[in-house]
């Protein structure tokens, strides 16, 4: 199951911050990539059952609220080593 380039650095940064409260919009300034990007390599992800998206609300700074996805690995995802292939 090969990963394209970008898959691998968001899996892996994934990974390193396990835990965190991490939005698509997160991952891809942190990496340096497009959202549309990030959302992209994320999608196939899901599809092969390591990450999955769950919902959030945040408070904005007018008082308002927004619903946001936050991005985390599965145990597979956690688990898989894309580079040992």
């Amino acid at each position: 199951m090969a990963m394209s380039e970008n898959s691998i650095k968001v899996l892996n940064y994934l990974k390193d911050h396990n835990g965190e409260d991490l939005t698509s919009q997160d991952v891809a300034n942190a990496l340096g990539l497009g959202k549309r990007t990030v959302d992209g390599v994320f999608t196939s992800l899901q599809r092969k059952g390591f990450g999955v998206r769950t919902p959030a609300e945040i408070e904005l700074d007018n008082g308002m609220h927004k619903e946001i996805r936050l991005l985390s690995l599965t145990a597979d995802g956690m688990a898989y080593t894309p580079e040992a292939e």
